[in-house]
């Protein structure tokens, strides 16, 4: 479940950027009620892109920003609990990883979709029902 984190430059010092997508990737597993998974939790992978200040927006004009992106199957967040305690959860944990620079109201969530059937893990592409299979077992 890929995760993108995309941070203005001097939002996160480049050691908080990794404790960043680690901490991302521990809320996802813990509001899905699978840490410790031994499925989900390797293919559970993330990366961090850091743009130039001049080069985030916000109300048209430069801002610091964070923004949290999932690319996950589609029976991931589906539940309104998981959604609103995961969105608090990271919003927190950016504002914090910032020392408290960063603003709540300057840190966005986005979760997009997979169309059924491509996910692709090692070369296979799963349908939803074959991750749930993987999934359930541990």
């Amino acid at each position: 479940m890929p995760l993108t984190l995309i941070v203005t430059e001097g939002v996160l010092s480049k050691d908080r950027e990794q404790i960043a997508i680690a901490r991302l990737s521990e809320a996802f597993l813990k509001q899905h009620g699978l840490v410790g998974n031994k499925f989900m939790t390797p293919n559970v992978i993330g990366h961090v892109e850091v743009i130039a200040k001049d080069r985030t927006f916000s109300g048209l004009k430069p801002t610091t920003v964070a923004m949290v992106e999932w690319k996950v199957p589609s029976f991931a967040f589906t539940n309104r609990d998981v959604q609103l305690a995961y969105v608090a959860e990271v919003t927190d944990i950016l504002h914090e990883l910032s020392d408290k620079k960063l603003p709540k109201d300057h840190i966005w969530v986005n979760v997009v979709h997979a169309v059924d059937g491509a996910w692709g893990i090692a070369g296979k592409a799963h349908t939803n029902a074959e991750l749930g299979a993987l999934v359930s077992q541990g």
